[in-house]
């Protein structure tokens, strides 16, 4: 099987990138509902569009969520969570604050801390031997480039 890749274009790069995130609600309280966890993937789809990135997969349990974030090289990844963080946190507040309010206190939902794994692309393998096969210059090969290069800026300027 060919995995495919969707490499997106900005004005002066190519570039595929993702991110898997994981977030956990203050304390780690175990309040997540099913209900609540679509509620949570319509908002961070949502705000991915919003942000010019793509929601690829999201899932979650009681006191974690799980995603994975297609996004362009413009943003970072911390700015990606603080986004996605602090819109979910304002919405899922406004909309399940009477299931949520005996365990969450403050106006804290998120734990401010994040876990952030980069995916995709070729196994790490394969991208440190294509980094290490690369066409070093050599001594040898620098001295026959710099004799090129001396003759082809000589002619050039003895043409005029």
């Amino acid at each position: 099987m060919q995995e495919s890749h969707e490499f997106r274009t900005g004005k002066h790069a190519i570039y595929e990138l993702y991110v898997h995130l994981v977030f956990t609600p203050k304390y780690r309280k175990k309040i997540f509902s099913n209900v609540m966890l679509n509620r949570l993937k319509e908002i961070m789809h949502d705000k991915c569009l919003e942000m010019g990135a793509k929601l690829i997969e999201f899932n979650g349990e009681l006191d974690h969520i799980h995603f994975l974030v297609n996004f362009p090289s413009k943003l970072s990844i911390a700015e990606i969570a603080r986004l996605l963080k602090g819109v979910s946190s304002r919405l899922i507040r406004k909309e399940f604050w009477p299931q949520i309010k005996d365990k969450l206190w403050g106006d804290h939902f998120w734990s401010p801390s994040y876990c952030a794994v980069t995916a995709g692309g070729a196994p790490l393998e394969i991208i440190k031997k294509y980094i290490e096969n690369q066409n070093r210059p050599t001594t040898e090969n620098q001295r026959k480039m710099s004799k090129v290069a001396q003759k082809r800026w000589s002619q050039g300027h003895t043409q005029r």
